[in-house]
């Protein structure tokens, strides 16, 4: 009896061998369980909130004191629209005093062109006319003179002086006929050529004082809202670009830029679904979706102040748009998770 029990716990134990290397060799012969499914991973890393122009900020090309300062923050704004003024008094002079060179120029230019008026024209005709008079009137003087004198009725004396009254007659006819040649002719090309490189001149300068004079006037680039005004009227502002005179964004659009730990670059791309998290508003998630990943790996520049973060390490820059409708301050850090 006790040899019959121990075959059979013998023969038991060799069918649960043979199950057991069966399942082995076929996987699908075992059940799994709802708990052994294996969950989506999802990356987290953090970010910062920006428009979707990113942040623009406006400065002055010119150093000076600022006159006004025409926006506040949260004004919205449209491409071109002045932000700002430059104290321009001095330049708009100097636009004014080229504009008044122009005009001179330009008035130089077309009595060049336009030659003598009619009545200069009319008067140097006339006094041709009273010259060839007085020539004719001394002619007849010095021929009547000299018979007189070949008759010995006149000295020759007088018939001389009538020759010299004729010939200085002669002569102011001719100075009479070059000075309306003078009047009637055109333009020399030489005068109209000098002339209109004069004009090109001061139209030039014009051109370059109201180009210095608009860089004294700060104009948003795009269209958005301002994030933050840096200065007020009454101070000086550098061309250095170190400090803006106000910062602009579009903000009907909001993205995160987000710093993927390189180890977990391989797991993210174009069109994942993502959300954020700040500690400002508690569990709440802001939902979107990844719209970029960079390609170039770089360093940290988002810290989130932790014991445990790492800054040695390198990262890549994701860009997460968010859906419509959720507002967050720009320049906010959240936690950012994707997958």
């Amino acid at each position: 009896m006790k040899r019959g029990i121990s075959y059979l716990l013998i023969f038991a134990a060799g069918l649960g061998l043979a199950s057991a290397f069966l399942s082995s060799r076929n996987p699908h012969a075992a059940a799994v369980s709802p708990s052994s499914t294996p969950t989506q991973t999802v990356v987290s890393a953090p970010g910062r909130v920006e428009p979707v122009s990113e942040e623009i900020q406006v400065g002055a090309p010119i150093a000076g004191k600022l006159a006004q300062v025409l926006v506040e923050e949260g004004d919205r704004v449209r491409a071109g629209q002045v932000v700002a003024v430059l104290d321009n008094a001095d330049f708009r002079a100097r636009v004014a005093v080229a504009e008044a060179q122009l005009q001179q120029a330009e008035a130089v230019l077309r009595r060049v062109v336009n030659g003598a008026r009619g009545q200069e024209r009319r008067e140097a005709w006339a006094a041709v006319q009273e010259a060839e008079a007085v020539l004719e009137n001394a002619r007849a003087e010095m021929t009547r003179r000299r018979a007189l004198h070949q008759a010995g009725d006149l000295s020759r004396a007088e018939a001389e002086r009538a020759e010299r009254e004729y010939r200085v007659a002669q002569s102011r006819y001719e100075a009479a006929q070059q000075r309306h040649a003078f009047v009637d002719a055109g333009a020399r090309e030489e005068d109209r050529a000098k002339a209109e490189a004069d004009v090109a001149l001061a139209r030039a300068r014009v051109g370059e004082a109201r180009a210095i004079l608009e860089k004294t006037i700060i104009r948003s680039p795009i269209a958005g809202q301002v994030l933050r005004r840096h200065f007020r009227a009454g101070e000086t502002v550098s061309d250095k670009g170190d400090i803006p005179i106000v910062t602009v964004g579009d903000a009907s659009v909001l993205r995160v830029r987000v710093e993927v730990d390189e180890s977990d670059v391989a797991r993210i791309r174009a069109g994942q679904p993502a959300y954020v998290t700040a500690e400002a508003y508690g569990g709440r998630r802001f939902t979107g979706r990844v719209v970029r990943v960079g390609r170039l790996l770089g360093k940290k520049n988002v810290r989130t102040e932790r014991p445990a973060e790492r800054i040695d390490t390198k990262v890549l820059e994701t860009l997460i748009e968010l859906d419509p409708g959720q507002a967050l301050p720009a320049g906010l850090r959240v936690d950012a998770f994707i997958g």
